[in-house]
């Protein structure tokens, strides 16, 4: 059982006003349409759904986290970020939200990140991490970053695919 699947009744008291306020940026900055598809990898909870107005899948290795949505579990998808199951560029925003320094493999993640997206990715890490200067290297190798956001306790990454 992994940490997440252990806090997984408590997530949301635990990081949720926190993942808000990071959604409430990004989601301004992306112009999505209802016929779009975004990717959230590390979706945890799925807490960034309601901030876009396109059509949502969500990704994580925690069971326990995504069976808490219920019937909404549909949309939402048991696995990894390092093998995403989805046909190359599928998704008009591949989003990944203080998720990205607990990936097995982060420049995988990247690529496959890269790989299913067609316009746009948005990737947040905690500047706290000891992977920070690595992460923020392989994001700049996979993706053209334009915007570069410093939240309280994350740096948010705009990029072009």
């Amino acid at each position: 059982m992994t940490y997440y699947d252990e806090i997984a009744d408590g997530y949301e008291l635990l990081h949720g006003e926190e993942q808000k306020r990071k959604y409430a940026i990004i989601a301004p900055r992306i112009a999505l349409l209802p016929d779009m598809l975004m990717l959230d990898v590390g979706c945890g909870s799925a807490l960034a759904r309601p901030y876009f107005k396109a059509r949502y899948v969500g990704l994580d290795p925690s069971f326990r986290l995504l069976e808490n949505q219920g019937e909404n579990m549909r949309e939402l998808i048991c696995g990894k970020a390092e093998s995403l199951p989805f046909a190359d560029k599928v998704f008009d925003l591949v989003i990944s939200v203080t998720a990205m320094h607990n990936f097995e493999d982060i420049s995988l993640s990247l690529g496959e990140m890269k790989r299913v997206g067609k316009k746009h990715a948005v990737i947040s890490v905690l500047k706290k991490s000891n992977k920070l200067k690595l992460i923020e290297a392989l994001i700049a190798n996979y993706f053209a970053i334009w915007e570069k956001i410093e939240e309280e306790k994350d740096i948010i990454y705009f990029c072009t695919i």
